[in-house]
């Protein structure tokens, strides 16, 4: 007799990232494969449908609610938000297939980020002028380090030795390692202006290498070299046919207000974690860290889960992707909101962050060069990750 909580683990933890929820009630429309009329495709659960919009309404209902009351709905309507969001970026995945799958979530997710961004810029004075920086910064180590380090770890221990197409993750670092540097380091070292900032030339510049050289990383990425993003094998799974055109179209919908309530549960959040940080004694950096793995939630799911199911590539394109569209769409949204509104901006990291930045993409090159991972290079990244979080509160 199965137990309950091998039930729940099963259900948290399914086999195959393309595997409906098997333990959910199915969607009303009753999905049939053309070739296997027998084979049901990937459904819908209620609660999927649902949690979104029922995150959003908490979000508004926190707004009456005494403080401790509006933290605990927040905080269970932000975790619901994320499972859903996970789920629905899995089914449109399934429609649209392997590479696009991976960047609908990664764009997603940035974009409804660099509004955030924006939004707080605006309503923000000159303290905010290192928010953009901090924000691409926590979200390239988040990833680089945390994200891939446990993907590595988790797909290790379970298969032993995972492949991926090195040709594909030698692209993505090879963009990280442009962009990161032009964008994060090279402020530092200009002579038109003392400090991290940029003339307003130099800003431009920077914004418009920034987005071309992301559009033609996912130009490569989807269109003319998209073999090297797909998996070398096919991995160990039950085939399902992918949903509906119908099912999928209202997975991309659902997604969307998923991210939007995610990321305003996370802001709502916010005064609660700065003030925990302050009654700690840690650093403000330390609220842009908690904030930015907030909303990277639903990305770092879905790429831990895909790992687990031997789909190492997969992992590797949501979190380098990931990586990638924070720098090469924050940039340059933020450098023209500067330039039109007149605000200045830092982008320059500091000597410790620069040098945390520098060895994560060094290693990262060297442990993504070979195609082929086992636990040891999870570790690696890891204690990366351990040392980018103990010296942002203990700098």
């Amino acid at each position: 007799m199965i137990r309950r909580s091998e039930v729940l683990i099963g259900a948290m933890f399914p086999p195959s990232l393309d595997l409906p929820y098997r333990w959910l009630p199915p969607f009303p429309e009753i999905l049939e494969s053309p070739t296997m009329s027998s084979s049901k495709t990937a459904t819908l659960g209620h609660w999927t449908m649902y949690m979104p919009i029922v995150a959003l309404i908490a979000l508004g209902i926190a707004a009456f609610l005494p403080n401790a009351a509006a933290l605990t709905l927040c905080a269970a309507a932000l975790a619901g938000a994320v499972f859903s969001a996970v789920h629905h970026a899995e089914t449109v995945a399934h429609k649209v297939g392997e590479p696009f799958g991976t960047l609908v979530l990664a764009v997603a997710v940035t974009i409804i980020e660099v509004a955030l961004i924006v939004s707080v810029m605006l309503s923000g004075g000159p303290d905010k002028a290192g928010l953009a920086r901090d924000t691409v910064f926590a979200a390239i180590m988040i990833v680089s380090t945390g994200i891939v380090g446990l993907c590595l770890l988790f797909g290790g221990v379970r298969h032993h030795t995972q492949g991926f197409h090195v040709e594909g993750a030698s692209a993505a670092l090879a963009v990280l390692c442009a962009l990161s540097v032009l964008t994060l380091v090279l402020p530092n070292y200009t002579n038109s202006v003392v400090g991290p900032g940029l003339t307003a030339s130099q800003l431009a510049f920077e914004g418009v290498i920034s987005l071309v050289l992301y559009m033609v990383f996912v130009f490569v990425q989807t269109v003319s070299h998209r073999d090297y993003f797909l998996a070398k094998a096919p991995s160990e799974e039950v085939h399902v046919p992918p949903p509906s055109r119908r099912t999928a179209v209202l997975s991309l919908g659902l997604l969307v207000v998923a991210l939007v309530a995610v990321v305003g549960l996370a802001k709502k959040l916010s005064p609660a974690v700065e003030q925990a940080v302050a009654t700690a004694g840690a650093p403000k950096a330390v609220v842009g860290i908690v904030i930015a793995a907030l909303v990277l939630l639903p990305e770092g799911l879905a790429a831990l889960r895909a790992a687990r199911a031997n789909k190492l590539q997969t992992s590797l394109n949501l979190a380098l992707g990931s990586a990638l569209a924070s720098i090469g769409l924050t940039i340059p949204t933020v450098a023209a909101v500067s330039l039109l509104l007149d605000q200045q901006i830092e982008l320059g990291l500091a000597p410790k962050e620069t040098v945390l930045l520098a060895i994560t993409l060094l290693v990262s090159v060297l442990t993504l060069g070979t195609g082929r991972t086992t636990v040891l290079q999870g570790a690696v990244h890891l204690v990366l990750f351990a040392a980018f979080l103990f010296l942002a509160i203990v700098p």
